[in-house]
Parts: structure tokens; sequence; C-alpha cells
């Protein structure tokens, strides 16, 4: 029986381009990052922005939250942040005689973990069980996360002073990473004479509510994966697990979100199957913040196209 809750690949696509065309309006010059990051969320993934202060990575997550219709919490990641203040904590209600829970910021439909690794590796961990699993433990209890349930991080360069490295099994737990940089010459004209930016947040509105969000998610997983394309995903990952540049491989997760980032981004591009141009487009981003280099030093940016570049596509 057909997935009620797909939507035509026209519709679908309608829904994207009037996504993408605000978040461009206020991200200028930085269409495939937006497209990237609307991929990363229609795959139900989560989505790490790495790059220097002020160069509009909280002003990306924000663009996003509004114009996708989610209930937003913006954490600031410090050194004395605590678990508890992500998850929440148990008070002694005296009106009641027990504890009761309160919940945490965690508890929204689109989380922004701002500058995530200016926090301590245990505050850090705190997001483990919410981003893989869509809930938290806390005093023996399960609680269910919000849908759908996003986690926006963004990291300051590890080199900077008062940051501390990401654990690999956190990393692997983003489905994708992008990086902004620098506006382009004309685009920073454009947001000194106020055109755009943070300013511009105030007037955003929501392009879709969030059960059209969920219905585009269901729509991508049905978009059509050829035998051909999965062999040459699994040329891609075996490269990274064989060869010898690279201390470790790429792992089942990431492979698994893979699949369902290559169909979000062809549903984008108004497909209704992948081609192996989307794979291209999509693995340089789920492979620069997994894989480490085992010799000299790879720019990360750089290694996603060395290893498409090393796969003869037959």
């Amino acid at each position: 029986m057909p997935n009620t809750n797909n939507l035509a690949l026209n519709d679908a696509q309608s829904l994207t381009d009037n996504i993408l065309a605000q978040l461009n309006s206020v991200i200028l010059g930085k269409s495939q990052q937006n497209k990237v990051a609307l991929t990363c969320l229609l795959a139900n993934g989560h989505l790490l922005i790495e790059d220097l202060p002020g160069c509009g990575k909280t002003t990306q997550a924000h663009a996003l939250a509004i114009t996708l219709g989610l209930d937003f919490k913006r954490i600031q990641f410090t050194s004395d942040l605590l678990p508890s203040d992500i998850l929440g904590v148990s008070i002694f209600e005296k009106e009641l005689n027990k504890f009761c829970f309160h919940q945490g910021p965690i508890f929204s439909q689109l989380v922004l973990a701002d500058e995530v690794n200016r926090a301590t590796p245990k505050t850090q961990s705190s997001l483990l069980e919410a981003m893989e699993e869509r809930q938290v433990s806390s005093e023996g209890k399960t609680l269910i996360l919000p849908k759908p349930f996003f986690v926006i991080a963004t990291q300051n360069p590890s080199q900077q002073i008062g940051t501390f490295e990401l654990p690999e099994s956190q990393l692997d737990r983003f489905l994708l990473r992008i990086s902004l940089g620098y506006p382009e010459k004309a685009a920073e004209r454009r947001l000194f004479k106020g055109e755009s930016g943070r300013g511009k947040l105030d007037t955003l509105t929501p392009v879709i509510k969030a059960e059209q969000l969920m219905a585009l998610q269901q729509t991508a997983k049905a978009i059509h994966l050829a035998d051909s394309i999965i062999d040459y995903l699994q040329d891609l990952v075996a490269y990274t697990r064989n060869s010898n540049l690279f201390i470790a491989g790429l792992s089942t997760r990431a492979c698994l979100g893979l699949i369902d980032a290559v169909k979000s981004y062809a549903m984008i591009q108004g497909r209704e199957f992948v081609i192996i141009e989307d794979v291209q487009a999509i693995f340089p981003y789920l492979v620069a913040h997994r894989l480490q280099s085992t010799g000299e030093l790879m720019n990360s940016d750089d290694i996603g196209q060395s290893i498409i570049e090393a796969i003869v596509v037959t």
C-alpha cells in the first residue's frame, strides 16, 4: 500500500524551492551550503556548521528554524555548561511533596548547540542519546523528544583557544558538515548596506509546517536508488575502509545516512531517482568531519573530492 504521507514530486519541489529562496535571501551567496543544510534535515539528520566566529553560522540556524516553522531553542555551549542545563533537572515541588522533572532546552524540534566544542566532553556527551535515539534518559525514565527533532551545532576551528575536540562518536552523529566561509564581495556589500543578514530574521515567516516537513522526509525516502548507484556508494565506502590513507573508514551509520542524504538531494533537484552527480555533490560533506588522514595532513574539505577522483565510475 503506498504511503499516504508522501507528496507529489512537483509539490515537494515547490516547497523546497520556497524554503531555499527564503534561506538564500538571508545567507547571501551560499546557495549550495543552504541546499546541503536542507538536504541534511530532510534526511532526518543532524547538521554541523564549522567556521570562524562571525561568518553567519548562528544566523543560518535561526533562518532554518523560522523557515521550517519549528519550535526552536538555542543553547550557548560554554566550559561551565552542565548536562542538566541541556537535558533538564528534577526539582522538589513543595506543594506536591515530590521531585518533578523540568525539561531542558533539548525538548525542542530544532536545537541549536552554539559553539558546541567550547563545552567539556562530559557535557558534549549529553547529546549522544538524544541525537541517535530521539529520547532522553533521566532518573530511570525514558522521555521521548518532539517530532521532528534536529540538532544543528556550530563549531569554531579546533585551534582556537578554549575549545575541546569533539570525539569521533559525537562527530559520527552529525550527518553532514558544512562551512560557510567569508562571503563574496558582492554579497558582503549587500550585508554592509543592510539588505540581509541577522537583521532580516525578524521579517521571516514559516514557509511550511512541521507536518509538511515530515511529509517531505517520507517523500525523500521513496526516491529510487538503482543498484548501480548502490554499487558506486559501496565502492566509495570500501575505499575509505581499505585504503591506508585513513585511520578508520566510514561507519555503517554514515553509509545509511549517505543513502538518505542523496535521496533528499535528488528530490530537491526535482528527480524521482538518484544519479551519480547527487552522490558526488553530497559525499564531501559527509566525510569531511569523519575521516582522519594517517599521513601528511590533508585539508578536511578536500578529502571527499580526493576519494571521488580515486573511484572510477563504471
